[in-house]
Formats: C-alpha cells, sequence, structure tokens
C-alpha cells in the first residue's frame, strides 16, 4: 500500500514534529485539533522550527513549500481520506480509545492506523476499532525533527503488508526503524526507564548526588547526558505514569517507581516543563541541583 495522505492527531510537542517530518519528506498532512488555538500554537512551533533549519542549511527546499503541505482543522471528517492517521493525543488509554473509535467510521476502510504512545498497549488501543490487522505502533523520539530513531510496534493481528508499509514509510521520513512487538515499553523503555529508576534509588540509598551521578554516567559511560538531567528532560511526570503502565504489566520491582519520584510529581515538581525537578530551571542556561 502506497501512503501519500497522513492525518496526524494532536499539534502538541510530539504531534506537531510528526506532522513538520511528514511534511517535509513530501507528505501532504492533516493536523486534527479540538480547538483552532492549539493548532495555531503548534504550527507556529513547526514554522520556527523549519526556519531554523533552512538557517543550517538542513533543509532541502524552502519552509513555504514545506508548510504548504501542512494543513489544520479541527473536524474529523478531514482524515477521510487519509492513508495513514497517526495518533498522537494524552497518553491516556480511555481518550485515545474514543479518539479511535470516533474516527474509524469516517477514514476510509484500507487506511491505516498508528499511535505514537511510549509505553500504551498498542493491542488495548487497536480494539476501540474495527481494523486491528490494520494497527500499528509507530514511536518517535523528542525532539521529531532531529531525532532518528522510530520503533516500529506489531501486535498479533497486523497484516505483513500494513506492517512493511509503515517501516518502509518511516525511512522515506529519513528516521531509523527498528521492528519491535507489542510488549509494554518496547525497546528503548523497556532498558530506560529501569536505568532511570535506579538511578533514583542510588540516590536515595546515598551513593552519590544527583550532579555526581549524572557525571559518572556521562563521563564514565558516554552518555550525552546523565539520568536525572535525562529525567527532567522527559518529565517527571510523564516516567511515573510510565512506571505505572510498565509495574502493571510485569510486576516486577524494576519498574516500580521510587518513593522519591512519587513525591516530587505530587509536589508538582515535573522537571523542565514546570521549571524544577532534580534541578532548578530558574535560569534555563544554567540548572542547579535542587536539595532533596
Amino acid at each position: 500500500m502506497e501512503i501519500r495522505k497522513v492525518g496526524v492527531l494532536g499539534c502538541g510537542l510530539m504531534g506537531s514534529g510528526i506532522a513538520q517530518v511528514c511534511a517535509t519528506a513530501g507528505f501532504d498532512v492533516t493536523v486534527l485539533e479540538v480547538e483552532q488555538k492549539l493548532l495555531d500554537k503548534g504550527f507556529s512551533g513547526i514554522e520556527k522550527s523549519l526556519a531554523k533549519l533552512a538557517e543550517k542549511g538542513t533543509l532541502k527546499e524552502a519552509p513555504e513549500k514545506v508548510r504548504a503541505r501542512l494543513k489544520g482543522t479541527t473536524r474529523r471528517e478531514d482524515l477521510a481520506a487519509c492513508d495513514l492517521v497517526i495518533e498522537a493525543i494524552i497518553e491516556n488509554v480511555d481518550e485515545k480509545r474514543k479518539m479511535y473509535a470516533s474516527l474509524d467510521p469516517i477514514v476510509k476502510k484500507d487506511a491505516i492506523f498508528a499511535s505514537n504512545t511510549s509505553s500504551i498497549s498498542i493491542t488495548q488501543l487497536m480494539t476501540a476499532t474495527n481494523r486491528p490487522e490494520r494497527f500499528v505502533g509507530l514511536h518517535f523520539f523528542n525532539p521529531v525533527p532531529l531525532m532518528k530513531l522510530v520503533e516500529v510496534v506489531r501486535t498479533i493481528a497486523t497484516v505483513d503488508d500494513v506492517y512493511e508499509s509503515v517501516y518502509e514509510f518511516s525511512k522515506k521520513l529519513g528516521k531509523v526503524p527498528v521492528r519491535t512487538s507489542d510488549k509494554t515499553g518496547f525497546i528503548v523503555n523497556r532498558l530506560l526507564v529501569p536505568y532511570m529508576l535506579d538511578a533514583i534509588r542510588a540516590f536515595e540509598e546515598g551513593v552519590g548526588s544527583v550532579p555526581d551521578i549524572d557525571n559518572a554516567m556521562k563521563l564514565g559511560c558516554g552518555y550525552p547526558m546523565g539520568p536525572f538531567t535525562l529525567l527532567d528532560f522527559v518529565g517527571l511526570d510523564t516516567t511515573y505514569y510510565i512506571t505505572h503502565i510498565m509495574y502493571d504489566e510485569f510486576k516486577e520491582k524494576r519498574f516500580a517507581s521510587p518513593p522519591l519520584l512519587k513525591r516530587l510529581v505530587m509536589a508538582g515538581w515535573y522537571g523542565r516543563k514546570s521549571g524544577k525537578g532534580f534541578y532548578d530551571y530558574s535560569d534555563p542556561n544554567n540548572p542547579v541541583p535542587v536539595k532533596l
């Protein structure tokens, strides 16, 4: 199946990034949001991102040509002719299932549905539709225009031609797709989340300070950022939510949330986006460790 028209559900950080890379790769893209101001905000971010890429000389054509392939809408009917619909809304099972159920009778029957979820079961989402064989996971990484990896997730119901079409589509976006099955956390979070949680436990047990653990992993293992800097970047609330999904699936301690993570989230300290997490971002260019 040839994919020409792409629908993106959500124009937040991930949705706008996905829309941008699809349009940059030459696809016509329709982005669905609940209200116009969210579309305006997301498209403004896309325009700024395209301008920066053009300035660096990494954009193959004028930003205006890429922007011309992007359309925003608040009407679900405008996605009817899409060949592929990629969902990037709030990381909530019920909300995602409601969205898929409402779109299923609108979007043409041979279209493929995909979810950008980082942890929710693709199988659980596909059962909200009448097209389980045409449903996959397509997990991009933040920031989408810069990160090369895409996890292409197959369920037990996904048929071969659908899976291969989405895999090839990912390559057309300039990404490096990896094949994985519908196991909670897929590849990256299955390995990354326990690492980050162990860093918190190490701090709780007095192994080292937050900056010392970060520096040890950067300089000792060659990681671009330490676990606490990464946690603040991802969002402590997001990580906390993922731990619940993964622990519920596997019932293993390595996926359970440490007490400190829970307390930081309860306090509203989510990391960079809230201004405080393991570090204080009052000066974003010079974050300092928080006294914990």
